[in-house]
């Protein structure tokens, strides 16, 4: 952490770091529509990931999809009742869902949760609502894609984020929030599923929460993309027994936000860096969103480390061995 004593520094230093976060070229910053939402049923513990047990999950999270869609259409939000239709087909396989404050989803992606080997759980970042639920789906179908059926992907829209361009997108705040509750799913995946090993795939904002939810928290990678920080000035801060990776893209923006911590603004070391100790590898040169692009070096070299596998060099990428590489994989 830097101890910012001058006063002329340390307002030089938070407007650099408001003038990058808040001016960076981001897209869909634009805040949720508030759309009205009924309070979802109470969710019985999953206690065992049988497919019966997840049956009865899957259809009692599809009643409240329902639910938020009959009441975004009475509200006359067309385009949100479409999204949510889509989102209660039979097909769809949602462990949780919240309509209000911008809304929260939890989705199996690719292998059978009852019988996948290793879990990905993908938790996305700030801007990351409902309305831009197609984002982080897409992201953890072209995942699930890459690891084959023995992976299933878990897309983590489990807490209230911040507005990309926002106060709250510049604090630990929402993190702080979301944390514990992806500290309890996490362990309830470990109790239910105790022979398949976990990975937490942290984007953007997202790592915040990832890293504080890390200590103690068993789970065999953490990996760390388009990171602001993750509010510590080392990887051993995190005090977690889990591989801790990073990457990040040539073209992401993230790389301009100032890695300070000025009272409750910013979020400390920068991951990728040599003195924060995570395993760096590879991510290409695409944005800040591109990380889970198909094709994408980034892809591969989280298809690898998920996998077991060191990450591909960039000379070497080839996406569809790295796929075959991945099943194969113990």
């Amino acid at each position: 952490m830097i101890d910012v004593k001058a006063p002329r520094l340390r307002r030089t230093l938070l407007a650099a770091f408001l003038s990058a976060s808040v001016a960076a070229p981001v897209t869909g910053a634009a805040s949720p529509a508030a759309v009205p939402a009924p309070v979802p049923a109470p969710l019985a513990p999953l206690r065992a990931a049988t497919p019966e047990a997840l049956a009865v999950r899957y259809a009692a999270t599809r009643d409240a999809v329902r639910a938020a869609e009959r009441t975004a259409a009475d509200h006359g939000d067309l385009r949100r009742a479409a999204l949510l239709r889509a989102m209660a087909d039979p097909g769809r396989r949602l462990l949780s869902f919240d309509g209000r404050d911008g809304g929260r989803a939890v989705e199996v992606f690719g292998g059978d949760l009852a019988a996948a080997e290793r879990i990905v759980v993908l938790v996305p970042g700030s801007g990351t609502t409902l309305d831009k639920y197609g984002l982080l789906r897409g992201g953890a179908l072209r995942l699930s894609q890459a690891l084959g059926e023995r992976y299933a992907v878990v897309g983590w829209l489990g807490y209230r984020t911040p507005n990309l361009v926002s106060l709250a997108a510049l604090t630990s705040g929402r993190a702080e929030e979301g944390a514990p509750a992806l500290r309890a799913f996490v362990r309830e995946l470990g109790a239910t599923r105790p022979a398949a090993r976990v990975s937490l795939l942290c984007h953007s904002y997202g790592s915040v929460v990832c890293g504080l939810a890390a200590p103690g928290l068993d789970v065999e990678r953490l990996i760390l993309i388009g990171s602001p920080g993750v509010t510590v000035e080392r990887a051993t801060g995190l005090r977690t027994r889990a591989e801790v990776w990073a990457g990040r893209a040539g073209g992401d923006w993230i790389a301009r936000v100032p890695h300070v911590r000025l009272a409750a603004l910013g979020f400390g070391a920068d991951p990728v860096s040599p003195g924060f100790g995570a395993r760096v590898f590879a991510a290409g040169d695409g944005g800040h969103s591109d990380y889970l692009k198909a094709g994408s070096l980034a892809l591969q070299s989280i298809v690898r480390i998920v996998s077991g596998h060191a990450p591909v060099e960039a000379r070497r990428a080839v996406l569809g061995r790295t796929s075959v590489e991945a099943r194969r994989a113990a």
